[in-house]
């Protein structure tokens, strides 16, 4: 499995904007792409304009496969304008074993 987190930062007015753009970009992503196995929208603890997306997809290519769809490609667009990001935090092979 592939993984990937991402941070972004957004102005306090738009944090519902960014919060509606995240769930409708994961919800279609779930529904309509097979390589897609995870999606989370994670608010930081201690700083209320940071949020991070966590995704697990079945290989690379289902993650860029996700990011040449719409549902990718409509999220950007929304946030374009008002959020810094993505910030890289993840990307990378889970290292099974542990269970």
């Amino acid at each position: 499995m592939y993984h990937i987190a991402v941070q972004f930062d957004v102005p306090d007015e738009r944090r519902q904007d960014f919060i509606n753009a995240a769930l409708e970009d994961g919800r279609q992503a779930l529904a309509s792409e097979s390589g897609t196995r995870r999606y989370e929208l994670i608010a930081d603890h201690e700083n209320p304009s940071r949020f991070y997306l966590y995704e697990v997809y079945e290989s690379p290519r289902a993650f860029e496969d996700h990011l040449a769809g719409n549902p990718a490609k409509r999220f950007f667009e929304l946030i374009s304008e008002y959020a810094t990001g993505p910030t890289w935090l993840v990307r990378g092979n889970l290292v099974e074993g542990l269970s």
